[in-house]
């Protein structure tokens, strides 16, 4: 719990400050070089690397736009609503959709211009800060990946689910600024947002089913010593 409060108040203070150093303009110079760095020299048009790697940012990127990741959780939803877990599942409901909400309301609200320093190489309809794709990968992947963290009783697995939704949220936000359609802060700031917002909703859903207003998570002991899948086991019959 103490983590999890220190990740929200990191993530506000990181968003807070970025923000703060975005309006006065005085990150102009790095994002403008790490834009640059990203770009063949001889022509701006085209990002460094093989084609099939810009092909492949393309992909990448899709992993945080809207349509994936309301179809993610819709399943997520599903699949809750199934295992008879209703207020959990209209909890993940909430926090992705007021997510999206308040990525859209600050988006708005700063209305900074997106780069025009290179071509972009996805089409864009918004307006760049904070990071849509950051934040949004953020909120649903960080969320999702704490309610499993919740039923694994096994350290490794654990570390493993939550590895995949950390590399799978930089990964989305660093194909935005690789495909030019981001300034670097505008990604940094959605992770900062998303990571906080994420693990905020954790605690919110602790906090409720301490009180019994969430169905609690299933928490399955370790294996009995000796018995099928103990490491004892595991190790007679290899």
């Amino acid at each position: 719990m103490l983590l999890a409060l220190l990740a929200v108040a990191t993530g506000l203070f990181g968003f807070a400050k970025l923000a703060g150093e975005v309006v006065e303009g005085d990150t102009h110079a790095f994002d403008r070089a790490i834009l640059l760095a990203l770009r063949n020299p001889s022509d701006l048009s085209d990002p460094i690397g093989p084609g099939w790697f810009e092909e492949m940012a393309r992909d990448v990127t899709a992993l945080g736009s809207h349509a994936i990741l309301g179809y993610i959780t819709l399943a997520t939803v599903g699949f809750m609503l199934l295992s008879g877990r209703r207020a959990g599942a209209l909890f993940v409901t909430v926090a992705v959709g007021s997510g999206m909400l308040v990525s859209s309301v600050l988006k708005i609200g700063f209305a900074r211009p997106r780069p025009d320093l290179v071509p972009h190489g996805a089409e864009v309809y918004t307006a760049s800060f904070p990071s849509g794709h950051a934040m949004l990968s953020a909120v649903v992947y960080l969320t999702l990946g704490a309610l499993l963290l919740r039923v694994e009783p096994l350290g490794r697995t654990r570390f493993y689910v939550l590895a995949v939704a950390v590399v799978t949220t930089l990964l989305v936000g660093a194909s935005r600024v690789y495909l030019g359609v981001h300034w670097p802060t505008d990604v940094l700031a959605g992770w900062c947002g998303g990571a906080g917002w994420a693990f905020l909703c954790w605690l919110v859903m602790a906090w409720l089913q301490g009180r019994g207003k969430v169905e609690p998570q299933a928490e399955p002991g370790p294996p009995a010593s000796g018995g099928p899948g103990s490491d004892r086991e595991v190790q007679r019959l290899r």
